[in-house]
């Protein structure tokens, strides 16, 4: 891969994803050294990661389209809730293939 090249994963990321990931890598990847680091509970930081590793299979698929990964990223986010993505992402399948 050409370093010019960035997976559709990465780019969807945003500046504190990719500072967490960047601390977690130097921090030879332990969440007891992650959580000493941000101050903050070895379950709190694991929920962090959790979180960050369903936004990147989400967004690892190539099948997703743009308004999809964006309902999944925002119930990811709990900007809006499971529910109502999982209504969302059905309605707009429904349009989409009338």
């Amino acid at each position: 891969m050409s370093i010019n090249v960035f997976p559709e994963w990465l780019s969807s990321l945003d500046d504190e994803d990719l500072a967490f990931i960047k601390k977690f890598v130097l921090c030879s990847g332990s969440l007891k050294d992650m959580a000493k680091l941000y101050e903050v509970t070895y379950p709190t930081v694991r929920l962090r990661l959790d979180k960050l590793i369903n936004k990147i299979k989400l967004n690892d698929k190539e099948e997703n389209e743009p308004y999809i990964s964006l309902i999944k990223n925002m119930a990811l986010d709990e900007k809006i809730d499971i529910d109502t993505a999982k209504i969302l992402i059905a309605e707009y399948k429904k349009v989409r293939e009338k």
